[in-house]
């Protein structure tokens, strides 16, 4: 069965191209608001804290509940955009986001915050998954790959410049408005790519057999509910030395998980509409490149988090100076993920181990350099720029490789099922790399906090050798 296509942008000039590097841009820029916001309140969170007269558990869910909404709500926000239109779903989620992000910056107290933060989540989960949906449908061949590579580097560039950007608004203290601005700077942005977006993305079809597909309510229940058992410990589990309700909450994500899966399966048999089209899992290579992506982005995270706890709370950065000492493995992530195909092709059938081997080697090199409580000198930096391109090599061409096999009406699925796989990999890596970070830093200062960062750096490399290991599935086959 073939699919009705989304209209192509033209213009009367020939200016096709022009318009899609426009699209790009948009939908690029709307991905990356949404990723700042995911870090950018963390600086903020002393000052809202003071400010506010926050409590511990409220200022997590401050920082929590946005990133909770937006992991439990990409998956529903991908089958919206297959069923609705990417475009409406993107404008409409984006509309969303903004208004709430209007809303965080006059909420007069935590409550209202705490609440404004969950609908931003829910906007950006709404107008996230059809990025890779209209690159999938716009870009084809090597466009999509050069597309592909932007979006990686949105990925990497966004955690960091989320502590920079924060780090700047709540110092300057614009008008005394402390920490107001680092969601106010949303407000604008977001008008502006409302106006633009209605002007470059392609008008959907409206008819199709992705159009008339009805959606899957008890799968997006048991989706969410098993989402949410798994994000919620994962973000504030940590704070409180993980109580028996975290445990137990992960338990019965993994049950409700298996549960899923089998009602999935069940309604494809039965000929219905399931929220994931079993034949997307079935995509030769799909699954390793999801454990691949996961892997990476919960180094890149663990990477960022830990990082930046030891340069703050133990070497006494601010967090400008923080969110600056990352852009060299920012940088390069980017660079690499734009550049990675012109490579020999012999060399790219083993990027994805290399950058994992590349990417554990600079974790050592990091720990190694920093432990004792000293600062790494120059010689930190070539860690970090080993770092960016391991990992930009580890992701892009798992990403570029998972989405080539995809035919346009699975866009929806696939693009979902991998920003989720993207944002789960970052809350797995922040829990799992904070912890061991936390759990190890016994007294204030700069030794015990060096010592506590190796730990993390032998963790992280674990980790990535544990990516690395995945090219043995195939030659095992």
């Amino acid at each position: 069965m073939t699919t009705t296509p989304t209209r192509p942008v033209l213009s009367k000039d020939g200016g096709t191209d022009n318009r899609r590097a426009l699209l790009l841009a948009v939908v690029l820029a709307a991905q990356f608001m949404a990723l700042l916001d995911v870090f950018i309140v963390n600086v903020a969170a002393p000052t809202i804290r003071t400010e506010m007269g926050a409590s511990g558990a409220g200022l997590q869910l401050v920082v929590a509940g946005y990133t909770i909404a937006y992991a439990v709500l990409l998956v529903t926000g991908a089958r919206l955009g297959d069923r609705f239109g990417h475009r409406r779903a993107y404008l409409g989620g984006l509309a969303v986001f903004t208004a709430a992000s209007l809303a965080c910056g006059l909420a007069a107290d935590t409550g209202q915050l705490i609440a404004f933060r969950i609908v931003q989540g829910a906007g950006a989960a709404l107008t996230i998954p059809q990025v890779l949906s209209l690159i999938q449908r716009t870009f084809t061949g090597e466009d999509r790959v050069r597309a592909l590579g932007a979006y990686s580097a949105v990925l990497a560039t966004g955690a960091a410049a989320g502590q920079v950007v924060g780090g700047v608004l709540v110092s300057a203290d614009l008008l005394g408005s402390g920490w107001r601005p680092v969601f106010l700077v949303n407000v604008p942005i977001g008008v502006a790519l409302l106006a633009l977006g209605a002007r470059v993305l392609p008008r959907d079809a409206p008819t199709g057999p992705e159009r008339s597909r009805p959606l899957d309510l008890p799968g997006l229940v048991l989706l969410a509910a098993a989402v949410s058992l798994l994000t919620v410990p994962l973000v504030l589990g940590q704070e409180q030395d993980w109580p028996l309700w975290a445990w137990l909450s992960l338990a019965a994500a993994a049950a409700l998980a298996v549960v899923f899966g089998a009602y999935e399966s069940r309604l494809a048999r039965r000929g219905g509409a399931p929220l994931i089209a079993p034949r997307v899992l079935r995509i030769p290579g799909i699954g390793k490149a999801a454990f691949r992506i996961a892997v990476a982005m919960a180094v890149n995270a663990g990477f960022l988090f830990t990082l930046t706890l030891h340069l703050q709370g133990g070497l006494g950065y601010s967090a400008l100076r923080a969110g600056l000492t990352f852009a060299p493995a920012a940088v390069v992530f980017g660079v690499i993920g734009f550049t990675w195909r012109r490579w020999p092709a012999r060399a790219q059938r083993v990027l994805v181990p290399a950058g994992f081997l590349t990417a554990a080697a600079a974790a050592l090199a990091m720990g190694a350099l920093l432990r004792g409580g000293g600062t790494g000198g120059w010689a930190l930096y070539p860690a970090f720029v080993a770092m960016g391109g391991g990992l930009a090599l580890a992701f892009s061409p798992a990403l570029t490789g998972a989405l080539a096999a995809v035919r346009p009406e699975d866009a929806a699925d696939a693009g979902g099922l991998l920003a989720t796989v993207t944002q789960l990999g970052q809350l797995i890596g922040v829990a799992a790399f904070g912890t061991v970070f936390l759990g190890r830093l016994h007294a204030p200062g700069a030794y015990d906090s060096a010592e506590a960062l190796w730990a993390c750096a032998l963790a992280l490399a674990a980790a990535s050798i544990l990516g690395a290991s995945t090219a043995l599935v195939r030659r095992a086959r």
